[in-house]
């Protein structure tokens, strides 16, 4: 094992020398695993472990706001610490539930014209945070819980089976801080997140149920005090945006879980630092669990945060590039649509460039989840990309594109899409690995060199007789 576990060390003292200068040390090769929890030279000290059962249980019990926990993050907690940030709000007028209907249909007759793909969202609604939290709450459970699940899980297999075994209700407990220290690190990014989104989309992903729009009438009129553009131009770009992401998470089948796989393969890439974490464990005070503001302080040290791999780059790239071909789509698409019939409709596209580049919700919210920053050069870039293509190929060409995922644009194709757009216009589709078109390519090429072999044959049979007899 390349990593040292919790609690262990690859000491090359040996057992009865080290035992006798440091009794905390069993007589066995490496360190009492259990030393920094109240383990002397006879090793593992039960009455010291039921002691930090007992302050842990105090500990949560005083807390009382965590709820239940069934899975590796508490969105109870989570639920909880978001409705307490985002404070109370006022119910949406019927006012701004009616100029948002009026604007997404109008946004999609646009769309209907920029766009080979049909509308996507059966309805339109105004959320109001607390809305948009429980409407979409399912859809980060399915975000976190990959990168979740392989953290927590990472405590168990690192160790021995030995040390398993008598850590179990230890590696329990731990399961259970971690998923409250989770589950509070994403209470307070959605409760922010909740008052700043404008649309169920807003971050790139589709968040809310498949077949509804939702427009923010709160935050969109924050939005929009900022822009110095009339309101109901501004609703109607937003709606555009909503409708648009709509229309592609719907008819591209595949993309929705091809986004949930690749945060799944960059939580299969984690890995953690179990050298750092001994050194940690050696310090912590028992009774520091009795006070929540210390217990954060030690999970707050870096020492649990999961170090970078080269399969978590390669994945957090991958994902990257899916975000902006998305959001460069939409913002094409948008462009072509609203752009000679709403004034503002540039000036709005560049406000969310900047938006994007600031830092804004998306980029704080997969920062926190998987440590992604979406750089708005990519999204830039893949703005660019689409728009040649469309010059290039058309509308059908451009959005046919999304048939397939391999024949989407790759990061290099962001960097060199004149090379892309060639191709696509060329008709190359050679990096379409469909083994039915190779199979009717094969037969194709095989009945053509059949035909040309009888055609041979038939020229042979007539040429015999004027070059002599045939052969017996």
């Amino acid at each position: 094992m390349a990593n040292t576990p919790f609690g262990f060390s690859n000491s090359d003292d040996d057992g009865d020398d080290a035992a006798r200068r440091d009794p905390s040390r069993g007589s066995g090769g490496g360190e009492n695993p259990f030393a920094a929890f109240g383990g002397g030279a006879q090793g593992f000290d039960p009455a010291a472990l039921g002691q930090m059962f007992t302050q842990m249980g105090q500990m949560l019990s005083g807390m009382g706001q965590g709820g239940s926990q069934s899975g590796p993050v508490n969105y109870d907690l989570a639920a909880k610490l978001a409705r307490q940030q985002m404070g109370t709000t006022a119910p949406v007028r019927e006012g701004s539930r009616t100029a948002i209907r009026d604007s997404a249909h109008l946004a999609e007759q646009w769309l209907n014209e920029a766009t080979i793909l049909p509308a996507g969202a059966a309805r339109t609604e105004a959320w109001t945070p607390q809305e948009w939290l429980d409407r979409t709450l399912d859809t980060w459970k399915r975000l976190c819980d990959p990168v979740a699940e392989q953290i927590s899980g990472m405590w168990t297999s690192a160790l021995p089976p030995e040390a398993q075994q008598m850590m179990g209700p230890m590696i329990g407990m731990l399961g259970s801080m971690g998923g409250m220290a989770f589950g509070s690190q994403l209470g307070q990014a959605l409760g922010q997140l909740s008052k700043e989104v404008l649309t169920s989309t807003d971050i790139g992903l589709p968040l809310g149920p498949a077949d509804t729009a939702a427009l923010l009438p709160e935050a969109v009129a924050a939005f929009a005090e900022g822009t110095e553009l009339p309101e109901r131009e501004v609703l109607v770009f937003l709606a555009a945006r909503e409708a648009a992401h709509h229309r592609l998470y719907s008819h591209v089948p595949w993309l929705r879980q091809r986004v949930l796989a690749t945060v799944e393969e960059y939580a299969r890439g984690i890995r953690m630092d179990f050298g750092a974490i001994e050194e940690a464990a050696r310090g912590i005070d028992p009774s520091a669990l009795t006070d929540p503001s210390q217990l954060e302080k030690i999970l707050q040290q870096g020492t649990f945060e999961p170090q970078t791999t080269p399969e978590q780059k390669a994945a957090l790239e991958r994902l990257e590039v899916l975000l902006a071909l998305v959001e460069g789509w939409v913002d094409t698409v948008v462009a072509a649509a609203l752009g000679e019939r709403i004034p503002g409709a540039m000036a709005l596209a560049e406000t969310m460039r900047r938006r994007r580049a600031s830092g804004g919700p998306a980029e704080q919210t997969f920062a926190t989840l998987v440590g992604l920053e979406l750089r708005p050069r990519k999204v830039r870039e893949a703005a660019e990309l689409w728009r040649r293509l469309t010059d290039g190929a058309g509308i059908e060409g451009r959005d046919g594109v999304w048939a397939h995922p391999d024949l989407l644009p790759s990061a290099a194709d962001l960097d060199d899409d004149a090379a892309f757009v060639d191709r696509i216009v060329g008709g190359d589709t050679g990096t379409f690995d469909d083994p039915i078109a190779q199979l009717e390519e094969f037969e194709r090429r095989r009945a053509k060199e059949t035909a040309q072999e009888q055609d041979s044959d038939d020229d042979d049979r007539r040429d015999g007789p004027e070059s002599g007899p045939a052969p017996v």
